[in-house]
């Protein structure tokens, strides 16, 4: 299995390469998402879950991660949870079920902050796009796909998104392989990778 680490700060564009790789990979792809491992907040309140610094790499169950990783690695399924962000807390009842292929995408903005997950990855990529293009997408996404009011998103993005990303994101970079700019939109960057893979799997 090619375990591939895409990382990159919000709004990057590091899903939007992550599926163009799927697009053209098709089955052979699994992709398995640091965001769906954000931590169980039962014990808090709507209000407490909202005010949590979800751009903390203490935020995440990332152990439960390394776990699923590892079994896939060795050949078997395993159920991924979903995480829902309108209520900022796991879903009780959906799981994704995630079978071994011959690719394994990790997808995160902080993967590559963490020793134990680069530890599991072939290829470790970040991608790198200006902040202002990003804050625009993360506007654009949080208030289309999470029903989040521009004020919430700014807020946070202020408080928490800008400064975490500050301290962990950006020198998570130094432990990339390779860095691409403008991660879906570089059509040139995807089809070289796209390549790169074609031969890793023929050897």
């Amino acid at each position: 299995m090619l375990v591939i680490g895409i990382a990159g700060g919000t709004g990057s564009g590091k899903t939007t390469f992550t599926e163009a790789l799927v697009d053209i990979f098709g089955k052979d792809v699994t992709v398995i998402h640091h965001d769906n491992y954000y931590n169980v907040n039962d014990h808090l309140s709507y209000e407490e879950r909202c005010k949590v610094n979800y751009d903390h790499p203490d935020s995440f169950e990332t152990s439960l991660m390394i776990e699923h990783i590892k079994s896939l690695k060795e050949g078997k399924s395993v159920d991924e949870p979903v995480y829902d962000f309108t209520v900022h807390n796991r879903d009780k009842e959906k799981t994704i079920r995630l079978d071994p292929t011959e690719i394994l995408i990790i997808d995160g903005i902080l993967i590559l902050a963490d020793k134990k997950l680069c530890d599991l990855m072939d290829l470790k990529i970040f991608v790198d796009t200006d902040a202002d293009v990003r804050l625009g997408r993360r506007i654009l996404r949080d208030m289309n796909e999470r029903g989040r009011s521009i004020d919430s998103v700014l807020t946070q993005y202020e408080e928490t998104v800008k400064p975490m990303h500050e301290q962990y994101v950006e020198p998570s970079k130094k432990n990339a392989d390779i860095i691409i700019l403008e991660g879906g939109k570089n059509k040139a960057a995807i089809g070289l990778f796209a390549g790169y893979i074609k031969d890793y799997l023929k050897k």
